[in-house]
């Protein structure tokens, strides 16, 4: 089971990622791997009440790969975390399968209290690199959120957000923009 996960990781970010030239590269160098499989045990630990060896074990993996994952967090399969660096997911976030961060992206709670205040990110999302998402929000299947964008809404399936705040955009205008570059 373990190690069909391990390679189902691998495999992921061989797909995802163009510059993933093998499978030894991205077990041995990609940080994004490295910090779900780090997040996978500190999880482990959590669900069965070790909860400072879970907590102890996620700020070393931060420690040594830049993304920091509360053990708390629920996470599917075939996360892939390209560049790693930055990225912060709370305690109470829920990420489905298939889902793609890139760098910098923060998955933050709006609020102090002990209740669901992190976004929900739903299978097939992918939300690019430094946007900031806050809140018990969900964002839809096969969303997107722009870089930088910063999220305080619902997204809906499919759609794509960008800006600040960020806002739906349409495939006419998306390809306007596309077209007069």
């Amino acid at each position: 089971m373990v190690l069909d996960t391990i390679k189902e990781d691998v495999r992921t970010a061989r797909t995802k990622d163009p510059a993933a030239t093998s499978a030894v590269t991205v077990a041995l160098l990609y940080s994004g791997v490295h910090a779900v499989w780090g997040y996978r045990i500190a999880n482990w630990l959590w669900e069965r009440g070790f909860h400072f060896s879970a907590r102890f074990l996620s700020q070393v993996v931060r420690f040594l790969t830049g993304v920091e994952i509360h053990p708390a967090a629920e996470i599917g399969r075939r996360l892939f975390i390209d560049h790693g660096a930055g990225v912060v997911i709370g305690e109470t976030a829920e990420i489905g399968d298939d889902v793609l961060l890139y760098h910098g992206v923060t998955l933050g709670g709006d609020s102090m209290r002990r209740e669901k205040r992190h976004p929900t990110l739903n299978d097939g999302v992918t939300v690019g690199a430094n946007a900031t998402l806050l809140g018990d929000i969900t964002v839809e299947e096969a969303a997107s959120v722009g870089a930088g964008s910063v999220v305080v809404d619902d997204v809906p399936a499919n759609a794509t957000v960008v800006g600040v705040p960020a806002e739906p955009i349409d495939d006419a205008s998306r390809s306007q923009r596309v077209s007069s570059r």
